[in-house]
């Protein structure tokens, strides 16, 4: 039987900060123990906010908390091509739809339809899609197309959750309010997602389900805050093809006010730490991770 594969995948927007040496030495030490391998890759899919010292600085950190993975690291920018294609099989099977209205447009729909009664809400708190690009006509599609306006690709989402059927996946960690075991997925609850732009190929949904798979990852293991985004994820293997991961949810690492730790938050950042003098040992114990060598107790 093949060893487990285990990652880590920061966006390099920003500086580490506690939240993510806690999920990386989490990543890493059940790697160790299960005699597994641990992956790095890199999530530079924006263009806007990704930086390379920022990547940089990420090898940096890590380094220094001890942490080794193997080479070479995968960046997603670097794939465009793979994420295009998993597009295009969704879009055989006629699961796909470009939407044109901006950002601004979507918010002020949102709005309009708010002076009446609620909009529902994805499960991170976004409006779901409001507009009627799934009802436009081939024609006018292939007008706007022409035009070169902005869009972007949806996955019309009922006929992909009719396509797949029922979805569970079987949780070794815990949801936000105590979920494990079998968990029945409800991708439904995130609308009609974007898969891609017209300026990126890509998407979070997408490109981390494509990856996982590429590199044969065994077990996901990440913070709470992704917990329902499983229910897409799962969805998107079922509808490609590809293996689906042991998924493992750990708890969040949280600032004095309870809120989730943000790559603004200085405070908490490995590299201001680490200035002032702390050493891994003392960002383990911070994270509330003994030393790997001394426990084999994980912090799922």
């Amino acid at each position: 039987m093949p060893p487990p594969v285990f990652r880590f995948a920061p966006s390099p927007n920003g500086y580490l900060h506690l939240g993510h040496a806690y999920s990386a030495l989490l990543n890493f030490d059940l790697a160790r123990r299960s005699g597994g391998r641990f992956l790095l890759r890199i999530e530079d899919i924006d263009a806007t906010r990704c930086r390379p010292e920022f990547e940089a600085a990420i090898y940096e950190d890590l380094a220094w908390l001890g942490i080794s993975w193997e080479m070479p690291v995968r960046r997603q920018s670097e794939h465009f091509a793979r994420y295009r294609q998993a597009v295009e099989q969704l879009s055989g099977m006629g699961l796909v739809y470009p939407s044109f209205e901006s950002r601004a447009e979507i918010a002020r729909m949102v709005r309009e339809r708010e002076a009446s009664a609620p909009w529902p809400r994805d499960p991170d708190g976004a409006p779901l899609y409001p507009g009627a690009a799934k009802s436009l006509p081939a024609e006018e599609r292939s007008r706007l197309l022409e035009q070169g306006l902005p869009y972007a690709l949806r996955l019309d989402m009922a006929a992909a959750c009719a396509r797949a059927n029922r979805l569970i996946w079987i949780e070794h960690g815990e949801g936000p309010d105590g979920e494990t075991g079998a968990v029945s997925a409800h991708p439904e609850a995130w609308g009609d997602v974007i898969l891609a732009r017209k300026e990126t190929p890509t998407s979070y949904h997408l490109s981390v389900v494509i990856d996982d798979a590429v590199q044969g990852v065994t077990d996901v293991v990440r913070g709470r805050d992704l917990f329902w985004s499983t229910s897409v994820h799962l969805l998107l293997q079922r509808l490609l093809g590809i293996p689906q991961p042991v998924y493992r949810h750990h708890r969040l690492i949280e600032d004095a006010s309870g809120q989730k730790l943000s790559k603004s938050t200085k405070a908490t950042g490995l590299r201001e730490l680490r200035g002032q003098g702390a050493t891994p040992a003392e960002i383990r114990r911070l994270v509330g991770l003994l030393d790997d060598s001394r426990s084999s107790t994980g912090g799922c």
